[in-house]
Formats: structure tokens, sequence, C-alpha cells
């Protein structure tokens, strides 16, 4: 009898351990810096999307309805039996993805070019020392030589 209870102490105390164990990895992982920045990416998104799509519904639509006919896409359905297929809110879907991806391309490309003048910027700060440091440098390094030949006598 004591050795049941021995043995389930032990399963229990295993359990807890590791537990605590997945606990503490779960906690290693959502407090890493990239699960961060996906969970601010994501929430920022959502909100992008309600942007895009009231562009798409509200301005966008009706543009291209009135080019086309007063066309309201949104309604466009074609009835086949008793089931209906609402291929107007496709397309609108179809709208909204473009413009989504248009605008995370210019972000990108935006993004890049200021990287790029800024990496060119530190490679110009680098590449360019001035004459009096370049020829302080110079003294200095005489100066350390020769500091170094009279240490060795």
């Amino acid at each position: 009898m004591k050795k049941k209870m021995v043995e389930k102490d032990e399963i229990k105390e295993e359990i807890v351990e590791n537990s605590k164990k997945v606990l503490n990895d779960f906690k290693k992982f959502i407090s890493r810096g990239n699960v961060m920045d996906l969970a601010v990416g994501v929430i920022i998104g959502s909100a992008f999307q309600k942007i895009v799509s009231s562009i798409v519904n509200d301005i966008l639509m009706p543009i291209i309805g009135a080019i086309s006919g007063g066309v309201d896409f949104s309604g466009l359905s074609i009835q086949i039996g008793k089931s209906t297929i609402k291929y107007g809110a496709f397309i609108q879907n179809i709208i909204d993805f473009l413009i989504v991806a248009v605008c995370i391309f210019t972000i990108i490309k935006i993004l890049e070019k200021f990287n790029r003048k800024s990496e060119k910027t530190e490679q110009v700060k680098e590449v360019k020392k001035d004459d009096q440091i370049l020829l302080l440098e110079e003294i200095r390094d005489i100066l350390k030589e020769k500091q170094e030949k009279i240490e060795i006598e």
C-alpha cells in the first residue's frame, strides 16, 4: 500500500516539475522580441485592415461602380437553385487584398531606401577622417614604438 502511495507521490512531483518546466519555457518564448513584434504587427495589421476595407467600400467601390455604369459589386451574385454565390464580395476582397499588398510593398520600399541611406552615411563617416586626426594617430603610433623600445632596453 505504501509503495503505491510513494509511486503516486513521485508521479505527482514529476508532473509538477514538468509543468513548471513547460511554463518557464513558454515564458521565455513569449518574452522573446520576435513574438512581441509579431503580436504588435498582428494588432496593427487588423487595424490597418479596417482602414483598407473602409477605403475600398466607401471610396473605391462607389467610384468603380460609377465608372462601370452604377454596378454595385457587393451585391453581385448568382442564384443556383437554393444556393447563392456572392461573387461580388469575392471581387471586393480581391481589391482589398491588392490595396493591402500595394501598401505593404510601398512601406517596405521606403524602409529599404531609408536603411540604404543610413548605411551609406555610416560608411562615409567611417572612411573620411580629418587630416589632423590622421597626423595625430601617426604621431601616437611613433611615440608608442619609441616607448616600447625604451622599455625593452
